[in-house]
């Protein structure tokens, strides 16, 4: 099991990119279509003024269960500890353990 915190952390992080898309989408598009350099650096300079966690950058995968970070089968939204226990008890359609 992952330390709360650092799964409270992610999120929050996923909050924010929710809540600052649209705004972060407006100012990249004024960018792309501003023609000076100083337009340019003061769209930038606002870009730079939200938050940090805002960013989709930021954001890492986590178990949904455990919240483990690493391991994460993004098929499933699952840790592979957590993959390989449900798939034993039949709680995942479809999947079924190889053998040849």
């Amino acid at each position: 099991m992952a330390k709360k915190s650092m799964v409270e952390r992610e999120r929050k992080r996923q909050f924010l990119v929710l809540k600052y898309k649209n705004i972060r989408e407006s100012i990249k598009k004024e960018i792309k279509e501003s023609f000076s350099l100083e337009e340019k650096l003061v769209l930038h300079r606002k870009l730079q003024g939200l938050p940090r966690n805002s960013s989709p950058v930021r954001l890492h995968n986590r178990c949904s269960f455990s919240g483990r970070p690493k391991g994460y089968f993004r098929d499933f939204g699952l840790s592979r500890h957590v993959l390989r226990e449900m798939a034993h008890e039949c709680l995942l359609p479809g999947v079924t353990k190889s053998s040849w």
